[in-house]
């Protein structure tokens, strides 16, 4: 005779792409209803493209999902979800933008949702070459160095003096004919890489003690390069970009994969110290973080500094509790409307209830990643997915509260409702990859022959 030896039941994930479907259609249903609202709210009728808008944006969310449910099906069931329906609000705010003549201010004759349209699908394309590239996101460990210095050579590109472009202040361009590219954005995707790759490695050094503080223990001196770096590298993007906003991101995100990977308050300590030090050289010596600040202590008198705050500010106090409606506030009043500013002009149309709606469904995008983190078995994967999750988050709370006045303004893009390609593309590519890390986390282990004993076998105990 022969037994099975006993074995411990495994968690085993439910694959919920059912789930999935089921939320995407409650998605679309939303961009409809909300493209209807802006029909009927600025021309009373609703818009006669809307069938056919319906049709192929079903079908490219059915073609996301299929794709999804064959390539990844244990992947989250709510993440692709949430992205359609801010991707979606994000084109038909643009859209109401397009009918109150934004794109033709100046003798522009800029269509900002059809553009945005078009690089949505395109993000939808690396998507969907990100899932079937990248099988498994352990391999992306080997390639740490490798995209740390893809990394440098994105955020230099802007530097170059043929094909760097100075727009708004900043110089975060790269122009190539008609085509303009904002290398920042997919910078955010490597360095997340790199510094998982990094500290996965490392962290056990990083983590030793060195002198207790007021309870805090502080890491060791000899161990302050790394951070120092990240410090030095974000000081370098705000002095010669003059990027507030990227420099704030990329410092950040260092500072809080760092303290996760250690589990060392004292990161968050130095990472504190050091940027109330950058913040203050900065606001005494650069001229352009100067002018940001005194925008955002002062904004009154109206300046030419302050001008769009104070219109955004404006314009999110008149929409109120329950907003004017889409269609019918003047969210074209405020510059940069469509990109810095939407989620402004989103307040105003929308109010409170929709602004808070808007952030809760960040929120959930955020709390997503951070439970993909958790459920991973490999550090790596870990530390990655709480980068990208963290990217989405920081960046998210850099422009909202610089567009509500809580912090100076920084010109970052609102993750996938801003105009802008490079946004677009990189966000859905981020989107990938925290899918491709659910989908290992939560895909079952393999399973494996019992072990058979013998009757003979002999049991000795001690």
């Amino acid at each position: 005779m022969s037994t099975p030896a006993p074995s411990t039941p495994a968690v085993v994930h439910r694959k919920r792409r059912n789930a999935e479907a089921a939320l995407i259609a409650l998605a679309l249903v939303i961009v409809i209803f909300a493209f209807c609202a802006v029909g009927l709210g600025t021309r009373g009728e609703i818009p006669p493209f809307v069938g056919g808008l319906a049709a192929l944006v079903t079908l490219i969310a059915v073609a996301t999902h299929v794709v999804v449910r064959f390539v990844a099906p244990y992947a989250d069931p709510v993440l692709v979800p949430l992205v359609v329906a801010l991707n979606g609000l994000g084109i038909a705010m643009l859209y109401r933008l397009d009918l109150a003549g934004v794109g033709r201010v100046g003798g522009g004759s800029q269509e900002f949702a059809g553009k945005q349209m078009i690089w949505t699908g395109v993000g939808l394309a690396a998507f969907v070459a990100v899932l079937l590239v990248v099988r498994d996101h352990r391999k992306l460990q080997r390639y740490t160095y490798t995209f740390g210095l893809a990394a440098l050579v994105l955020l230099v590109l802007p530097l170059l003096p043929v094909i760097g472009k100075t727009i708004n202040g900043a110089r975060i361009w790269v122009g190539v004919g008609p085509l303009s590219l904002q290398p920042g954005e997919f910078a955010k995707i490597c360095l997340a890489i790199f510094f998982a790759g990094y500290l996965v490695v490392k962290r056990d050094a990083l983590a030793l003690a060195g002198r207790r503080i007021l309870g805090v223990d502080l890491p060791r001196g000899r161990d302050l390069g790394p951070i120092l770096v990240g410090w030095l590298a974000s000081l370098g993007i705000l002095v010669f970009q003059r990027d507030l906003g990227s420099s704030l991101l990329f410092f950040g995100l260092f500072v809080v994969m760092l303290y996760v990977a250690t589990e060392r308050p004292g990161w968050l300590v130095v990472g504190t110290l050091l940027f109330v030090g950058g913040a203050a050289f900065a606001a005494t010596t650069i001229s352009h973080v100067q002018s940001r600040i005194d925008a955002w202590l002062h904004p009154f008198p109206v300046t030419a500094g302050s001008d769009q705050l104070v219109q955004g500010l404006f314009g999110m106090a008149w929409g109120g509790l329950l907003g004017r409606g889409l269609g019918q506030g003047s969210p074209y009043l405020t510059p940069f409307s469509y990109s810095d500013f939407i989620f402004a002009s989103m307040g105003e149309e929308l109010g409170l209830a929709g602004a808070m709606a808007i952030l809760l469904m960040y929120g959930l995008l955020v709390e997503r990643g951070l439970r993909i983190a958790l459920l991973c078995r490999d550090g790596f994967g870990k530390l990655l997915a709480t980068g990208l999750a963290v990217s989405i988050a920081l960046q998210v709370f850099v422009v909202v509260g610089g567009v509500t006045r809580v912090i100076p303004l920084t010109g970052l893009t609102t993750p996938f409702m801003s105009y802008g390609g490079s946004s677009i593309l990189a966000n859905w590519m981020i989107v990938a990859l925290l899918l491709r890390i659910s989908d290992q986390s939560r895909r079952p282990p393999p399973e494996t022959a019992p072990v058979q004993f013998d009757d003979s076998t002999q049991v000795v105990k001690l």
